[in-house]
């Protein structure tokens, strides 16, 4: 079946009201990162909660012919090791449905990366600081370590902060791909970064790769200043989480 992506999303988002259902290239957000997924080689699993609010996400799943699994409201890490349980997966892959220019070729890496014994594989450090570029690759395993000292009512929303507590735990992080990162904002969390996404797009499509989104900032250097500012807010707002 290919690399296994857990898309993980919900419709409660509150600094900018359901974000992936807006309107984005030839659907809406959601059914872009499904799409995207499927450009890239990859088998995505949309990955919910079992809230009433939520179902309008498993019908687009549906709709667009992919798995969906509905789980934990607050304990993300017992909504994936529930659905890896459900699915039989043992390794996945993290895709956040606000981060619609992921790099299918760096989850591709992060997935072999994985592969030589590590329990979980970091994002670039760009990535992690906003150009949301990949995600985590896990195992199983490792989740249903965490959820085993976390209990099951715990908000694991930040889950990297009850990954790291895993005592042995054999993490690294993806190495960068360009030793020049641009300078962008390219997850969804604000209005600002909708007008960002929603720009780029038009003038490169739903499948371009990093390369062609960041050849796009490097011949428009001041485009990034649409939603940079936010990016001080976004870290500190995570750090509180």
């Amino acid at each position: 079946m290919g690399i296994q992506v857990f898309i993980t999303v919900r419709t409660t988002s509150q600094r900018l009201p359901q974000k992936c259902l807006l309107p984005f290239g030839d659907g809406n957000v959601l059914e872009h990162i499904i799409g995207r997924s499927l450009h890239f080689g990859l088998d995505p699993i949309v990955c919910t909660t079992a809230e009433s609010t939520d179902d309008v996400v498993e019908e687009i799943a549906v709709n667009e012919n992919v798995r969906c699994f509905r789980g934990s409201v607050r304990h993300k890490l017992k909504r994936w090791r529930d659905c890896c349980d459900k699915y039989a997966i043992n390794t996945f892959h993290t895709i956040d449905a606000d981060d619609p220019f992921f790099e299918g070729v760096l989850v591709h890496k992060s997935i072999a990366l994985l592969a030589k014994g590590y329990d979980v594989v970091y994002p670039t450090e760009s990535s992690s600081a906003g150009a949301a570029s990949v995600g985590f690759s896990m195992t199983r395993d490792i989740v249903d370590k965490a959820c085993k000292l976390t209990g099951d009512n715990k908000d694991t929303e930040m889950m990297w902060h009850f990954i790291e507590k895993i005592p042995g735990l054999r993490s690294t992080i993806l190495p960068e791909e360009n030793v020049n990162p641009i300078k962008a904002r390219l997850t969804l969390d604000y209005e600002e970064d909708y007008w960002l996404l929603c720009t780029v797009q038009r003038i490169v499509g739903n499948f371009a790769s990093r390369k062609e989104v960041d050849d796009l900032f490097r011949r428009n250097p001041d485009l990034f200043k649409i939603n940079w500012f936010r990016n001080a807010e976004w870290k500190a707002k995570q750090l509180e989480k």
